[in-house]
């Protein structure tokens, strides 16, 4: 390639501001709901030894087709992570925190698949797990808390999706009654489903090829296939959640795409934009998964929110806009650019976003530089104001909004202002 042309590998993007911005406010909305409720931020390796991935189930396509693997310059085979969970079970096998460990995460994973709208192949999430607990008033505090988000994000077209699939017990039985329901009308089925059948039945449900729609409806439903237990815990579930008013409606069709999810599993859907692809989170119970990555017998439930389809049902619903500017003040420096410096110092440690100019510039260029910053404030400083300890203090939003000012009341006009 010419290096002339370089540009962001397909799949992935930069992210600037104001579009940054919102990531990371996205991200500290977040953090404050889940810590409110006692969870505590863990940060794993970007990538791990693929082994960790692959208990992810051999049958997904996570594993078996999306998953970035390679082999590091000591020869260990390794992977992009495609997801956290996983890495935060290995974290807990490796540092056995007290249960229960409630743990909160933010940052990117990789998966090669097709790009498309709010679908990239680098892609951020937010979640929390929490391992050590059974109780099904618990997968109720995790819904709860995922719900208290969008809310707060100012979310009002979300819907919650529930169902169980069982222990493992039941679910292979479900599979079971599945792979005999599809195969005596195999030749019904779409290429694709075919496929799919051989490795993952569940997968099938996920089908939106028209071709499969009236077979998919006529399939075994997974709640007749539940043990008195799963029912059990499944009906405290849905009690929990009423008694919070948390609205929800059960899918019996509803599946998650890795294999370690049993009892409850649920999405979060945003009817705010096209239908084929609005889930914008989603999560459930993996009790067994910590064994299975070699650990004691631990229940596990969790989350994980996808940032770009979040902010794809904002945009939809016109709420957690961008924020207006990156700066509130903008200091104008004629004097040399001493002034400039010792001015931006105090306002930026008394907690105001500051800017100013650089090279020495005429006052027009400067100004014109204030005005593309979407600064709220110029402070402009002259030989006039240096002599008389004052400054001008012009509001960027009115053409005549300006007023000589003291230095020393700069920064109380200010908060005023900005109030």
């Amino acid at each position: 390639m010419n290096d002339l042309n370089f540009r962001a590998p397909k799949g992935t993007r930069d992210i600037l501001w104001p579009d940054s911005a919102r990531h990371q406010f996205l991200t500290e909305v977040f953090a404050e709901v889940v810590s409110e409720a006692g969870y505590t931020q863990v940060i794993t390796p970007m990538f791990e030894h693929v082994e960790v991935f692959q208990r992810l189930g051999g049958a997904t396509d996570v594993v078996r087709k999306e998953m970035y693997d390679f082999q590091d310059k000591g020869g260990r085979h390794l992977a992009l992570r495609p997801e956290q969970t996983a890495s935060v079970v290995r974290a807990f096998n490796e540092h056995r925190p007290a249960i229960p460990w409630k743990a909160w995460y933010t940052g990117p994973n990789f998966r090669y698949e097709r790009s498309q709208k709010g679908r990239f192949r680098q892609f951020s999430q937010v979640g929390i797990e929490v391992l050590g607990v059974e109780d099904p008033y618990l997968d109720v505090e995790v819904m709860a808390l995922a719900w208290r988000f969008y809310e707060r994000l100012g979310l009002r077209q979300v819907k919650l999706e529930l169902n169980s699939l069982g222990s493992k017990e039941d679910r292979n039985k479900f599979i079971d009654a599945l792979q005999q329901h599809f195969t005596q009308s195999l030749s019904e089925l779409s290429e694709e489903s075919q496929k799919t059948l051989e490795v993952n039945p569940l997968r099938v449900l996920d089908s939106n090829r028209e071709q499969d729609a009236h077979l998919i409806s006529a399939a075994p439903s997974m709640l007749d296939f539940l043990s008195e237990d799963s029912e059990e815990h499944f009906t405290q579930v849905q009690e929990g959640l009423n008694s919070l008013n948390i609205p929800f409606s059960v899918n019996p069709k509803l599946v998650r795409g890795l294999d370690y999810y049993i009892r409850t599993a649920f999405e979060f859907i945003s009817e705010s934009f096209d239908a084929a692809q609005n889930a914008i989170g989603g999560g459930g119970r993996y009790d067994g998964l910590v064994e299975d990555l070699g650990g004691p017998s631990t229940p596990g439930v969790g989350f994980a929110i996808g940032t770009d389809r979040t902010l794809l049902a904002c945009d939809a619903e016109k709420t957690f806009q961008m924020p207006e500017a990156a700066i509130e003040v903008f200091v104008v420096d004629v004097t040399g650019g001493m002034e400039a410096l010792k001015l931006t110092t105090e306002l930026r440690n008394a907690g105001f976003k500051t800017d100013r100019a650089w090279d020495n510039r005429s006052m027009k260029a400067q100004m014109k530089l204030a005005d593309r910053s979407g600064a709220l404030f110029a402070i402009i400083v002259g030989e006039e104001e240096v002599a008389s300890d004052t400054v001008i203090l012009r509001d960027l939003r009115e053409s005549t909004g300006q007023s000589k000012i003291t230095r020393e009341t700069i920064q109380e006009d200010l908060r005023k202002r900005l109030r």
